[in-house]
C-alpha cells in the first residue's frame, strides 16, 4: 500500500478488498469462513501474514486460521491465549480508531506472555514509517449490533511494502475486520442452524420410533390399555382402547369411545376411581362388561402430556385381577364365616358388634369421664361424642371415631317406653350331644346346618346370625324392643323344634336362647357374656319346669 495520493493503489486495493469480502460470504462452513478471513488478509490487504484468533466460549483466545507462512500455520494454530494477556495487547500501544498498533519500542514485554505469536526476520528500520519485525498491529472483531462483545482479533505482520500503514491502510484494515465479524457470526449461525436441523431430525427420527413403539407396545399388550381425557367435562373420556380391553370387557373399541371409566365402574366403586383418577396412581374395582356382568380388574393410572404445555391425558393399564379377587373373597370369606354352616364365625360376630360399640378406654378414670360430663353433658348420649386417644389416657370432646356415632342402650323390660336397641340373643341348643352320641358327628353336623338355615330364614335383612362355636349361635337384631326380642326369640325356637331329617330318620334339637342388649360402654365380651349368663338362667328354669312335669 502506498502514499493516500496514488489513487490506482487505492483502487487495486479495493478490489482486492472485495474480492477477500466476496470469498468472505461464500465460504461454506465456519472454519472455510475463517480461513478465507486469514487468505484474505494475505491476498487482499498485502501483508505477508494474517493470522485470525478467535474467541473461545470460555473467554479465551485460540489461534483458528493462519495465512502467508506454512511452518508458522504449523506451529502456532489451534493454540491458545488467555483473555486476560489479549486484554493487555488491546490496551497498549497506539490506538488507530479501533486498530491497535504496538511500535516495537513497547512490544518486548510481550515477548514471554501466552498469546502464540511469530515474527520475521528482518533488518532493523532505515526510515521513521519503516515496519519493524517486532512491531504488532491488531484488528478487533465485534460481533454485530453495536455493542463491544468481542468476537475475536485478526493480527497482521509486516506489510509487502515494508512500511507502516497509512490512514488509506488502516481504514481499509478496519473495514475488512469488520467484514469479517459480519462473516463469521454469519457462519456460526448457520453452523447452529444445522446443528439445531440435524438434532432436530434426530429427534424426530427417535420420536417417530417412539410413537411406533408405543403404538405397538400399546395396540399388542396382553392386558388391557386405555388412553383418556384428564380435566374438564370430559374427564375420564376414553379416547383409545386396545384389543386386550376390548376382549375384556366384550365391547368394540368405537363403542368403547363413547364412555368413560365412571359409565362402566360398579356405582360401588365410584369413589375409588375419582381418587384413583385425580392425579394417577393405582385402584382395584369393577368395571361393567357388555353382558351386564362385572369384571375385578386392577388399575394403574399414569398422567402424560402431550406437550410441556400441552393437555394432560391418562394411560390407563387394566389388568384382569377377577381370579386372585374371587380367591382373595373366599379367603376373606373362610377367615369370617364358620366352615361348616356359612354363617359368620365368632371373630366375624365380635366384630360387627364392636363396629357398634364404642368402649371407654380402662385408662379413662372416673373422674375424667365426670369431668366431661360436668363440661359437656351426659357424654354417652346422642348429642355428644368423646374419645381417649388410648396412651395417655387423654380425652378430647367431640372428636374420634365416634364423632358421629349414634349410642346405644338397653330398652326397660319393665315397661314399654319406646327404647329401641341392639338385642343380642344367645341360642345353644337342647340335646344336640344326645344326637351326637347315638348318630355320629356326621349326624350332628347335619343338624347344625339345617338349625343354621332355619335360625337364617327367620330374621330380616341386616340381622347376623353367627355360630360362636359347638352348637352355640347368637343373632344380633337392631331396633327392637324388649318385647320384640321376646317374640323373636320364640320365633327362633319354633323354628328349631320341629323334626330335622338325617339320614331318613328324625331328631330333635331343643333351643334355649338368652336375650341380652348391646350398650355403649361394653366390650364384646361383656355383651356375650351378659346374654350367655341370661341364657343359662333360661336352661335351668326350663330344665325345672320339666323335672316338676315329670
Amino acid at each position: 500500500m502506498e502514499a493516500e495520493s496514488e489513487p490506482y493503489v487505492r483502487l487495486a486495493t479495493m478490489r482486492q478488498l472485495h474480492q477477500a469480502v466476496a470469498d468472505l460470504n461464500t465460504a461454506r462452513s465456519l472454519a472455510d469462513t475463517l480461513q478465507s478471513v486469514a487468505d484474505g488478509i494475505v491476498a487482499g490487504l498485502g501483508y505477508e501474514l494474517g493470522c485470525v484468533n478467535l474467541v473461545r466460549p470460555d473467554g479465551d483466545l485460540v489461534v483458528a486460521a493462519f495465512a502467508g507462512n506454512s511452518a508458522a500455520e504449523s506451529l502456532i494454530t489451534g493454540r491458545v491465549g488467555s483473555r486476560e494477556s489479549w486484554e493487555r495487547r488491546l490496551s497498549m500501544g497506539e490506538a488507530w480508531d479501533e486498530l491497535r498498533f504496538i511500535p516495537h519500542t513497547e512490544g518486548w514485554v510481550l515477548l514471554d506472555d501466552d498469546v502464540p505469536q511469530w515474527h520475521t526476520e528482518g533488518p532493523e528500520p532505515r526510515f521513521e514509517d519503516e515496519w519493524h519485525p517486532l512491531d504488532r498491529l491488531y484488528a478487533p472483531m465485534y460481533a454485530s449490533g453495536g455493542g463491544l462483545d468481542l468476537l475475536g482479533v485478526i493480527s497482521v505482520d509486516r506489510p509487502r511494502n515494508g512500511r507502516r500503514p497509512g490512514a488509506w491502510g488502516r481504514e481499509a484494515l478496519q473495514m475488512y475486520a469488520s467484514q469479517a465479524a459480519i462473516a463469521i457470526s454469519n457462519a456460526r449461525l448457520r453452523a447452529n442452524m444445522q446443528r439445531a436441523l440435524v438434532r432436530l431430525e434426530r429427534e424426530q427420527q427417535a420420536l417417530r420410533a417412539s410413537e411406533e413403539s408405543f403404538r405397538q407396545a400399546f395396540e399388542y399388550a396382553p392386558s388391557g390399555m386405555a388412553i383418556a381425557e384428564m380435566g374438564g367435562d370430559q374427564h375420564g373420556r376414553l379416547l383409545r382402547t386396545n384389543d386386550a380391553l376390548c376382549r375384556l370387557l366384550g365391547r368394540p373399541a368405537s363403542v368403547l369411545r363413547r364412555y368413560s371409566f365412571a359409565d362402566l365402574v360398579h356405582p360401588e366403586d365410584i369413589g375409588t376411581l375419582l381418587r384413583t383418577s385425580a392425579e394417577g396412581g393405582r385402584a382395584e374395582l369393577r368395571l361393567g362388561r357388555r353382558d351386564g356382568t362385572y369384571l375385578w380388574v386392577s388399575l394403574r393410572n399414569s398422567v402424560v402430556a402431550d406437550t410441556t404445555d400441552g393437555p394432560r391425558f391418562l394411560l390407563t393399564h387394566v389388568e384382569d385381577i377377577e381370579e386372585r379377587k374371587r380367591n382373595e373373597l373366599n379367603l376373606a370369606h373362610r377367615a369370617s364365616h364358620d366352615a361348616l354352616t356359612g354363617l359368620p364365625n365368632s371373630a366375624e360376630l365380635r366384630s360387627r358388634l364392636g363396629a357398634r360399640l364404642c368402649e371407654r378406654p380402662h385408662s379413662v378414670t372416673s373422674s375424667a369421664i365426670e369431668a366431661l360430663d360436668a363440661a359437656y353433658g351426659d357424654v354417652d348420649s346422642p348429642a355428644h361424642g368423646y374419645r381417649a386417644d388410648g396412651y395417655e389416657g387423654e380425652v378430647a370432646p367431640g372428636v374420634g371415631p365416634y364423632d358421629h356415632h349414634v349410642h346405644i342402650g338397653a330398652p326397660d323390660p319393665d315397661r314399654d317406653d319406646g327404647t329401641k336397641g341392639l338385642a343380642v340373643l344367645f341360642c345353644d341348643l337342647d340335646g344336640f350331644k344326645s344326637i351326637n352320641d347315638r348318630f355320629g358327628h356326621h349326624a350332628g353336623d347335619a343338624v347344625l346346618i339345617e338349625v343354621a338355615r332355619r335360625l337364617t330364614t327367620c330374621v330380616r335383612d341386616g340381622d347376623t346370625v353367627a355360630r360362636l362355636g359347638g352348637d352355640e349361635f347368637v343373632v344380633l337384631a337392631d331396633g327392637l324392643g324388649a318385647a320384640d326380642a321376646a317374640d323373636l326369640a320364640v320365633r327362633l325356637r319354633n323354628a328349631i323344634i320341629p323334626p330335622i331329617r338325617v339320614d331318613g330318620r328324625a331328631v330333635r334339637v331343643g333351643a334355649s336362647f338368652g336375650i341380652g342388649w348391646a350398650e355403649c360402654g361394653m366390650t364384646e365380651e361383656e355383651v356375650l357374656h351378659s346374654a350367655d349368663q341370661r341364657m343359662y338362667v333360661e336352661k335351668r328354669s326350663r330344665s325345672k319346669v320339666h323335672r316338676r312335669a315329670g
